[in-house]
């Protein structure tokens, strides 16, 4: 199903993008407070902390709960920032609006279950209030879409997502993986839904907040959310990814904001050339399968088993290493000729099954 999608107004500059501020915990109303002025001072509409913070492992800290929401809405009231905050539970949904939260958002956790999702939903029937949604731990954009779905059936139709990345078992230099081509499927399939990135997550350093934060600006994002805090080394939950609002206030000012509608014709030129391109692999893709069901019918007149494992080694090798010589990852390249040849396979087999 599309989602029944109303405008979400995001207040920004024209300079800078939407940005959603503050700690990942609300831990003190003085800390809470002075983060806030200081972000308030430096021009940011939206101020975020987390309320309730279920951690990975029990043991640490897991939020102050109601106790924080006060906090918050004096933020609002002295500031004039809107608030948001996250929720995972009908109870949290309730508390979070009695407080006069502005925004509520989903975590990651959650957003992966379907169970709890459909029970925000129910809780959230009859109310007017925006919801955010994180991708689920996990990279699956079906899910991700159904959790967002169960939201707007429930009459919600103020609605965003948040690109956090995804948890891999193989670290290496992001906290969460980016896997952007996921959320540009999203964009691409629900372009009305606006896409906020937060770059916190996905990086889990606070080094790599600049430089994925105009990443994101590159591919079209509609905002930020970013963890910034009085005193990042001392935080109680997630201090590496944490910024000061001095050092967000410098790595917004260096964000190059590109347009997405403005075209010239010299770049409509080169997407012709693109185009021409696509055109000339999709033949070449198409001789070469035909090739592949000749193979097929020679492997099923002498008895050969369709996998040749030396023959598809050697393939990967070659084409791994002419990739690199070609300015293409090797990584790149073997991911190519493997969906390659899952469908040469595929061709195969309905040749000798026939």
């Amino acid at each position: 199903m599309e989602l029944e999608l109303e405008k979400l107004t995001l207040p920004s500059d024209n300079e800078r993008p939407f940005v959603i501020a503050g700690p990942c915990s609300a831990e003190t109303e003085e800390q809470v407070m002075s983060t806030a002025k200081q972000l308030a001072e430096k021009g940011c509409h939206m101020f975020r902390a987390g309320v309730w913070k279920p951690r990975t492992k029990p043991g640490g800290f897991e939020g102050n709960g109601e106790t924080a929401l006060p906090w918050l809405k004096q933020v609002k009231d002295e500031t004039g920032m809107l608030v948001a905050t996250e929720v995972a539970t009908p109870e949290h949904v309730e508390l979070a609006l009695k407080y006069g939260i502005d925004i509520l958002w989903v975590g990651a956790r959650t957003s992966a279950n379907p169970f709890a999702m459909q029970s925000l939903a129910d809780s959230l029937k009859g109310v007017d209030v925006p919801v955010f949604v994180k991708n689920p731990v996990n990279p699956d954009l079906e899910l991700w879409i159904g959790a967002m779905e169960r939201i707007n059936q429930a009459g919600v139709k103020k609605m965003a997502a948040i690109h956090r990345g995804f948890s891999s078992y193989d670290k290496k230099i992001y906290r969460n993986m980016p896997m952007w081509q996921i959320p540009i499927e999203l964009h691409r399939r629900i372009p009305d839904l606006p896409i906020i990135c937060d770059p916190s997550h996905i990086g889990g350093r606070r080094e790599l907040i600049a430089p994925l934060c105009q990443q994101a600006m590159d591919l079209g994002f509609d905002g930020l959310i970013v963890e910034s805090h009085c005193n990042p080394d001392c935080a109680w939950s997630d201090a590496k990814q944490q910024v000061t609002p001095d050092v967000l206030d410098y790595i917004l000012s260096l964000l190059v904001v590109r347009s997405e509608t403005h075209t010239t014709e010299g770049i409509t030129q080169l997407r012709h050339q693109i185009d021409e391109l696509d055109n000339q692999l999709m033949d070449l893709l198409s001789k070469r399968m035909r090739v592949c069901r000749e193979i097929g019918q020679y492997k099923k007149e002498h008895n050969m088993t369709i996998l040749q494992a030396a023959r598809y080694n050697e393939i990967l090798e070659k084409r791994g290493a002419q990739g690199v010589l070609c300015g293409m990852s090797s990584e790149f390249t073997a991911k190519v000729f493997e969906e390659i040849h899952e469908e040469s396979v595929r061709q195969q087999m309905e040749i000798i099954n026939k």
